[in-house]
């Protein structure tokens, strides 16, 4: 990469939603924007996790982690993760205060997940972790923020904020100001032990949040978060038009001189328009919005031929003929079926197999 850098923080504020930095007092967030390139929505796959099937043998957390982790949209058990590919010839770390995300943190030389620890502790034991070890990447996540967006959408009817995360007393609000306070006192941190010029600060989160709380499968603002890039060589007051959050461990590891943790037809790409010396001439590919979205229209269409079923035992059948393959070559790649995407060999194969089926489910349906 040729670039200087010593290290690269990922610092994630749990369920931060795409509009937060406008919408919520984050002076510090908003002070590096001219500094660094900023992405208004970064895309990452739907926020599910489901506690059953194959999916749940191997993941603790939602879909979105894994796949940031190994910089691919094809989760199989085998893959690296991009910790891996850094340590152990340097060290790595993760700090959190929740153990849902155990099922990533294989190969950190480091890993704190401690759900007693309160976001204030977590930014604390990453900055001693940084002093004493100096690993060349790591993950600090907030996870508070988080949960004050869930508890807005299952709390008191009769509060202001119920189920409005931006409402008048909301938790989620202070938790995400507070948050965005303990990336200054980290931002200070990093500049009084003179390692500020030698890190690339990484400022985002694994997943969005919806306006009503938490992160639904189906709401579009679950799925986008804001991303931000600061640090040597990056490019000044730029903004990238589209970002996808599988693209952060392939731009991480090209950052510390290091291989993409898995190069396959799933794999995210290396973002070069964040530096200087790379022109904005991004593209916007779009694989992970493309497939959200088809996997929305899928469900839709499958509710829409169940409840047709009763009535016209024929729309039972094309459910029936779907799901074993008997219209098409493929299946719908949908979240259930989320270990066998890789079958699919390319993002691009895998969004037309899924076209093909949502295009005969229309057609279906206006017989």
């Amino acid at each position: 990469m040729g670039q200087d850098v010593d290290r690269v923080v990922l610092f994630m504020i749990d369920g931060l939603h795409w509009e937060a930095p406008s919408k919520i007092e984050m002076p510090v967030f908003n002070s590096l924007i001219p500094s660094g390139t900023y992405i208004n929505k970064s895309y990452m796959i739907i926020p599910h996790h489901p506690t059953i099937g194959d999916y749940s043998k191997y993941n603790s957390c939602s879909f979105p982690n894994p796949m940031l982790h190994a910089g691919t949209a094809f989760i199989k058990p085998e893959n690296k993760f991009i910790q891996e590919v850094i340590s152990p010839e340097r060290k790595t770390a993760f700090v959190v205060n929740s153990t849902a995300y155990r099922s990533v943190a294989r190969g950190f030389t480091t890993s704190i997940m401690d759900v007693g620890l309160t976001d204030r502790e977590v930014v604390e034991q990453s900055m001693n972790v940084i002093e004493n070890q100096d690993p060349a990447f790591i993950r600090i996540h907030l996870q508070t923020p988080g949960e004050m967006g869930r508890s807005v959408s299952e709390g008191d009817p009769n509060k202001p904020f119920f189920r409005a995360i931006f409402g008048k007393g909301s938790p989620y609000v202070n938790a995400v100001e507070n948050a965005d306070a303990l990336l200054g006192e980290f931002i200070t941190y990093l500049k009084q032990s003179n390692k500020w010029d030698g890190t690339v600060l990484i400022v985002s989160s694994d997943h969005g949040q919806s306006k009503s709380g938490w992160h639904p499968m189906f709401d579009y603002d679950s799925w986008t978060t804001p991303l931000l890039f600061v640090g040597p060589g990056i490019a000044k007051n730029r903004t990238l038009s589209y970002f996808e959050h599988i693209d952060l461990a392939p731009t991480i590891a090209w950052l510390l001189d290091k291989p993409k943790p898995n190069d396959d037809g799933g794999s995210g790409k290396i973002v070069k328009e964040i530096l200087e010396k790379h022109a904005n001439r991004m593209k916007d590919h779009q694989y992970i919005n493309t497939i959200n979205e088809q996997i929305i229209t899928f469900n839709l269409l499958k509710a829409s031929l169940t409840l047709k079923s009763p009535e016209q035992p024929y729309y039972a059948v094309v459910l029936a003929s779907l799901e074993n393959e008997f219209i098409t070559e493929e299946p719908f790649y949908h979240q259930d079926r989320i270990m066998d995407w890789y079958s699919a060999k390319t993002l691009d194969g895998m969004i037309k197999a899924n076209a093909e089926i949502i295009k005969q489910m229309e057609t279906e349906l206006k017989k």
